[in-house]
Parts: structure tokens; sequence; C-alpha cells
């Protein structure tokens, strides 16, 4: 029977009963694949992007994460060039893309995008190529849906750039670049365009892109069979003057964006007609307590799979903030704040079953896990956490799973 007079105490106690179930389902599932005659399996791996600078980082660090108790274990790490700072992974599981977030590559004023196969058995990265991002300093890169692109955003310049994928996973040139142009009233940060996101929406018809220098989201149709990035007329969108848009996540069943503004510590909802590649605003809410008013600037931003939950890293605040999200009408209500236990929370990511949550510390060079509770989405702290030289990016290989 539940206590409805402690509603977290119950949560609680539902998170430990599934953690237990979880853990019954694990020993079951081993049983079975010893049966078969097949090899245990080693906990889900994870890919850490860092950045290289000040040499305490090997560049691209390989973990595995117990899925019963979170535990993390670091196996391997890959040289990755400079600043590998930014990590995508290929739809098929077996290719590993990475920005190299530098403002000067081959004595070009431009960053690089590599690629790495991914071995099937252990998950070693061997490099398959690397090419100019056309553009300084490139901190965001994602695959398209079919796996034909990888769209990469520059901060210096304000550029965004469209690389073909090569049958072996391998980086073709850039094959269309565009730059933004404009600026924001933060003279200090928004003095010209600085591009901080890209991403396919879920048609793979468009993609859109977030620019921190010009308060504004655009959106481009994705062709594919041109390899080009057309921008749709009427589709962008201006945010509030000064707000910083970095990172946007899109809901999972309801037309809608969010959108972490990191100069004004709030996130924003927007609406997506996927029939025209049209935004439109509908409402703002801050990722910080009433009342707090000190230096803060969101980084990263995800909606459970559910659609039930968002979530946004608060760096200076050093915090997840946990927002409930309306089932019809995608309203977010401030649920939690949880410290992450460390400094600068950068990238963060669910685990494949949803049942943890992951945040890259930056500063303090940590990676912690938190526990989640599926019907909530509220996090629990753990004793879960491994040292990693300056973590900045989260990336989960997929494996499929025995039923």
């Amino acid at each position: 029977m539940t206590d409805p007079r402690n509603p977290s105490r119950r949560s609680r106690r539902d998170f430990l009963a599934a953690s237990a179930i979880g853990l019954i389902g694990l020993a079951r599932g081993a049983e079975r694949r010893a049966l078969r005659g097949e090899a245990p399996t080693d906990g889900d791996l994870l890919y850490v992007g860092t950045y290289t600078d000040g040499g305490r980082s090997a560049g691209i660090y390989l973990v595995r994460m117990d899925p019963g108790s979170g535990q993390l274990r670091r196996v391997d790490s890959a040289a990755a060039g400079a600043n590998p700072s930014f990590l995508a992974i290929h739809p098929s599981g077996r290719v590993l893309y990475a920005v190299n977030e530098l403002e000067k590559y081959n004595e070009r004023p431009t960053g690089a995008v590599s690629a790495f196969a991914i071995a099937r058995e252990t998950g070693a990265l061997t490099r398959l190529n690397e090419q100019p991002s056309e553009g300084g300093a490139p901190c965001y890169l994602s695959v398209d849906r079919t796996a034909r692109v990888v769209l990469v955003a520059n901060y210096t310049g304000g550029s965004i750039s469209l690389l073909p994928i090569q049958p072996n996973g391998a980086l073709a040139p850039a094959a269309h670049v565009v730059r933004h142009t404009g600026k924001g009233p933060n003279a200090e940060r928004q003095e010209a365009p600085h591009a901080h996101c890209i991403l396919p929406d879920p048609s793979n018809r468009f993609a859109l892109a977030a620019d921190l220098g010009t308060d504004r989201v655009y959106v481009y149709r994705l062709d594919l069979g041109g390899t080009t990035l057309r921008q749709v007329e009427g589709g962008d969108l201006g945010l509030r003057p000064g707000a910083g848009p970095r990172h946007i996540a899109f809901h999972s069943t309801l037309p809608l964006v969010f959108v972490a503004n990191e100069l004004d510590s709030t996130v924003a909802t927007l609406r997506f007609d996927a029939e025209r590649g049209a935004l439109s605003p509908l409402d703002t809410v801050a990722t910080v307590p009433a009342g707090w008013s000190g230096t803060n600037y969101p980084a990263d931003i995800h909606v459970a799979s559910t659609g039930r939950t968002l979530y946004v890293s608060n760096r200076g605040h050093n915090s997840i903030a946990v927002f409930s999200v309306a089932e019809s009408t995608g309203a977010l209500v401030l649920d939690q704040v949880v410290p992450t236990e460390g400094d600068w929370p950068r990238n963060f990511t669910l685990d494949p079953t949803g049942r943890w949550l992951l945040v890259a510390n930056q500063r303090s060079d940590s990676v912690v896990v938190f526990g989640r509770d599926p019907d909530n989405g509220r996090l629990t702290p753990t004793r879960q956490r491994i040292a990693i030289p300056s973590p900045v990016c989260l990336r989960f290989l997929a494996q499929p799973r025995n039923p």
C-alpha cells in the first residue's frame, strides 16, 4: 500500500523495488545466455568526449556501466586529435564521429570532424579519416536519420556545415556550408553569430540550428539528394533578445521543440509545424529556483522517451533541472533541482534502460550517476561516479537487449 502522506518516500521505495526487479532480470538474462553458450555481457558501453587542452586527457574514453547497479568502469581510451569534445554515433552503431574543437586546422581557420570505426566486440575505436569542419571551434554534430550526412555547428563565425558519409562510414569533404549573420545585445557573448547546435527533426526533412549569437533558431530543409541545407522562408524564430539559444530537443510525440537558453537561464517552448517547417513561440520558464541570482549558464537539454520529463544542466548553479511535461500541451513545471555533485555540468545522458542519468562535470573531472524514477522522472543521488579529465559529452552505444 502506498503512503499518500509522503510521495517522495513512496517514489523512493518504488524506485528501489524496480531496481531489485531489474537485477533479477539481469541475472535471468545471464543464465539464458550461458545456456545458449553466449559470452556474458560486460555492461553498456559509454563514450566520453573531452577537452585535451592541458595534456591531462587522452582523448575519447570508453566506459562500461553496469545497468543493474549503475557502476562505472573505465576500460579504454582512444587518441582522437585535439579536443574531441562532442560526439555522435552512426545509427548502425559501427561508426563514431567527433568534432575537433579547434580554431585552426592544417593552417586554415577551421576546426575538424573525425570518424572512427567501432569494433563490434570491444567498442574500441579505429580512425577512418577526418575532414575540415569549414568553421572555427566546431562544438556540436549530429547524424541524419538515414545516416547519409553529418551536420556540424561551428561556434566561431557562426556557420553550419553538411558532410556526406561514405559507404564505409568515413566522411567526405563538406558539401554545403551556411554562414549566419547578425548579433545580439550581449556585447561580450553576442558580438557575432555563434552556431551552437544542429540536428534533424523527427521526419528527417528539416534541420534546426540554434545560434547563441543571434538569438535565433534557424530552420533548414534537409536535401539529402542534393546534399544541401536550404533555409525555409518564414520558418526561423527569433527568441528573446539576450537569451542565447544553445541546445534544442524535440518532444517524442507532441509538435514541440525545447530550447536551452545559455545567457538568461531559461527554457523556451516552441511549436514546430512539421508540414511547413515553421516555428512559433509558446512559453518560457526559468531553469533555476525562484530568487536565485548567481551566475549560471544552461548547457544541455534532453526529453525522456516517454515525453513526460525534460532535463536541463545548469553550469554555475551546478545542477540538473527536472521539469514535468504536461501530456496534452507540453507545458513545463519545475519539479526538482538536483546538485550534480561536481563543477560545471556540461552534457548529460539517459542510459539505454532509462533508469539512470549520467552527468559530465567538466571542471571537477567527474562523471556522476543518478538514479531515475521511471514514473515521475525524478532523480536520486547514488554513490556511483568515475574520474575522467575534462569530460564534455556522453554517448551510449545502443546494444540490442535479450528478452
